[in-house]
């Protein structure tokens, strides 16, 4: 029959259509986080130090702090200056009402001074069909952006405004929560002033320019090592409006990587009024380090 004849075609024209506006997607996208990696490049500072220096850098510091350092590091460890870190898990695409958790893959670009990064994130909405998303903390401002096939977008938040519930703020938030992965940009030599709260639990500030973060890190008591780390308040946005809400990141399943210990698995939350709400869970499938000369 000619009208199945005419239905076939369309619907091939159709999916040739999408193919190439998915190909056109990605290659767009690509090109985007090259230039958000190459501006990261570009914004990185000389070290603050070249090796941790136990006698040093311990001194003084709360003790659960100190048992944490003695856990990650050895003495004359090569201080952090970048890492690329690959990750697998699912991330919840719903803020509120049931869960939809979603498969997802990521690369990251970390470099520790200046503080930043860039996580991109491709998350399978359906079979075929995939949001890619930059999250990031790139020269003091913060981005994110996700967009259907990398073309489409659905949001495109920016912002250098150090205020609280500010996207930089938010961003620099995480780069510092996700630190337990270089954990030699917490020494004291890299600008982490410790606070002890009790035996097992410390906060750990931090400034880049006029961002400013603050966490409670908590140890565990058996192995010294991060179980969790926690900020009062980080802007979530729920709709259209910007909810600060205390959220958690809780790290797990540590193992040794170019003499760190660093947790490969991972799971973050927002605390929201009615409950605890977990919205990624990851990991870590890829860790290469590139420490200062």
């Amino acid at each position: 029959m000619v009208w199945i004849k005419w239905t076939a075609l369309a619907l091939a024209s159709l999916v040739a259509l999408f193919i190439v506006l998915a190909a056109y997607g990605v290659a767009r996208w690509n090109a985007s986080t090259r230039a958000l990696i190459d501006r990261l490049e570009a914004a990185q500072l000389p070290p603050f130090a070249t090796h941790y220096d136990a006698a040093r850098e311990l001194d003084g510091l709360p003790a659960p702090v100190q048992r944490f350092f003695r856990a990650v590091l050895k003495d004359g460890q090569p201080i952090v200056a970048a890492l690329d870190i690959e990750h697998r898990g699912t991330f919840n695409l719903a803020a509120e009402g049931d869960d939809q958790w979603k498969p997802f893959t990521s690369t990251q670009r970390v470099v520790t001074r200046r503080p930043g990064f860039v996580w991109d994130g491709r998350v399978a909405v359906v079979p075929g069909l995939a949001v890619h998303v930059h999250d990031a903390y790139v020269a003091g401002e913060g981005i994110l952006h996700p967009a259907v096939i990398g073309l489409f977008t659905l949001i495109d938040l920016r912002g250098t405004t150090p205020e609280p519930g500010g996207v930089a703020q938010g961003e620099f938030l995480r780069w510092f929560a996700e630190a337990a992965w270089y954990p030699t940009a917490l020494l004291p030599s890299q600008g982490v002033g410790w606070t002890a709260v009790d035996d097992h639990a410390a906060t750990a500030t931090m400034r880049d320019g006029a961002v400013t973060a603050t966490l409670l890190v908590r140890f565990d008591a058996r192995t010294g090592l991060i179980e969790s780390v926690r900020a009062e308040a980080r802007g979530r946005t729920v709709g259209r409006t910007v909810v600060m809400t205390p959220w958690e990141g809780r790290w797990s399943n540590y193992a040794e990587r170019d003499g760190l210990r660093v947790p490969m698995s991972g799971e973050v939350a927002w605390l929201a009024p009615e409950g605890r709400r977990a919205y990624w869970r990851g990991d870590v499938t890829a860790l290469r380090y590139e420490t200062v000369p």
